[in-house]
């Protein structure tokens, strides 16, 4: 309990809270302050919205949570990386090309003939269509460049925990588009 909540001092001298009945009241004051320190806590809060790691895409999730638990941040963006490439890899049924390579043949404008790609569903001759699918590639190519790589590739202390929550956002966002994708092929 903070001192500074409560001006109550228990002494043995005939003090005011002196004897059993000044020593109840003591305790029904600080159990009076520690009920309403959660009504504080919610009316001072910020008005800032929360983002749940537990509501992330299940790929990302799934496979960062065990390492959340046990605070290897840097293991938990790269793992939730890995599953994406694997649930990519699945969907598209391809298991040759990895990483970067993948994500720039998945979400190609130009696919080879029979070469399977993922496109949002949508009329594909709307603008705003157009534009997602555009977003696509160079959002994946920079995930891995930006994320996943320095993830795997970087020596030195761990990441703290908001820098590892804000890049698993971003990965729940590019798991969520390529969940959302069709499987087409080039033509």
């Amino acid at each position: 309990l903070d001192p500074e909540l409560a001006d109550f001092v228990l002494d043995s001298s005939g003090g005011k809270h002196a004897g059993p009945y000044g020593v109840l009241a003591c305790i029904q004051q600080g159990l009076g302050i520690l009920d309403d320190q959660d009504e504080w806590a919610a009316k001072l809060a910020l008005d800032a919205p929360v983002l749940p790691a537990d509501r992330f895409h299940p790929w990302v999730w799934d496979a960062a949570q065990t390492f959340w638990d046990s605070g290897h941040y840097r293991k938990v963006v790269d793992m939730a990386a890995t599953a994406i490439n694997a649930h990519t890899h699945a969907k598209v049924g391809r298991h040759d090309i990895f990483d970067a390579d993948l994500m720039n043949q998945v979400f190609t404008e130009k696919p080879k003939p029979g070469q399977a790609y993922l496109q949002l569903p949508g009329d594909q001759a709307d603008q705003t269509t157009r534009s997602r699918n555009r977003a696509l590639r160079p959002f994946a190519e920079g995930c891995f460049a930006g994320i996943r790589n320095p993830a795997v590739h970087e020596h030195g202390p761990d990441w703290g925990e908001q820098k590892a929550l804000e890049y698993l956002a971003a990965l729940s966002i590019r798991a969520r588009w390529i969940d959302d994708c069709v499987v087409q092929h080039g033509a």
